[in-house]
């Protein structure tokens, strides 16, 4: 009786060391998208998006780099480093996001938010449950990610309205089950003890928890607004 009093008591700790990591990574994924979501709306609705259209490009090259260096060196730097990398990124990628204000309406961008948050709030929670072990997918849904990658790079050039469908159908696949394969990921962080190694392991581990959410969340908000945004023409 004594030994099932022991495993239930370390199952719970479990759990409950669980349950405080992934509070932390949702708190830093919210933080990352209202600031995006704040500088996006004020880039545009203060005509600064015209002004940075000719420097697009250069925004999401910073982007690229910032994400690189922050997966790279996240165990050689500062867990306050880590913290304004993400931060930086978000704020960027609200440059960049104020863009989709000039191409659609904002009632179409309300109601895709809305539809993302269902979909991405019921992959999370399916994450949460499942007693499925996710990583096949995972990996899978890498390999999608990748391919995506490379089709959107050839239709720049085919210009295909098909392809471009294509891609969007198998993104929103993708970073569908890439959140239930995140939020699994990071729930066994949590119950593999992360929490024991307090100070900058807990926070660098929940900025990348946060990053990767955030990815996900972002990236199937843009391929349903291809489904669902409303052009301003």
């Amino acid at each position: 009786m004594q030994q099932t009093s022991n495993t239930m008591t370390l199952t719970e700790a479990r759990h409950e060391a669980s349950t405080v990591f992934l509070a932390k990574v949702f708190n830093w994924m919210a933080i990352g998208l209202g600031l995006t979501g704040v500088i996006a709306w004020f880039t545009a609705s203060s005509g600064l998006a015209v002004q940075l259209q000719p420097y697009f490009m250069f925004i999401i090259i910073a982007e690229l780099g910032m994400v690189f260096f922050l997966s790279a060196r996240i165990n050689k730097i500062q867990a306050g480093t880590a913290t304004g990398l993400f931060l930086g990124y978000a704020a960027l990628n609200g440059l960049t996001l104020s863009m989709i204000f000039l191409i659609y309406t904002q009632s179409s961008i309300a109601a895709t938010f809305f539809i993302t948050a269902g979909m991405f709030g019921a992959m999370a929670v399916y994450g949460l449950v499942t007693k499925r072990d996710l990583s096949g997918m995972g990996s899978f849904m890498f390999m999608g990610l990748i391919g995506i990658i490379i089709a959107s790079v050839v239709n720049i050039f085919l210009k295909s309205s098909s392809l471009y469908w294509a891609i969007s159908l198998i993104g929103v696949l993708v970073f569908v089950g890439l959140t239930a394969y995140d939020v699994q990921k990071i729930k066994k962080m949590g119950e593999d003890g992360i929490m024991e190694q307090g100070g900058d392991a807990v926070k660098k581990g929940a900025i990348m928890g946060a990053l990767a959410l955030y990815l996900d969340f972002i990236n199937l908000f843009l391929m349903l607004l291809r489904f669902f945004g409303g052009s301003r023409n």
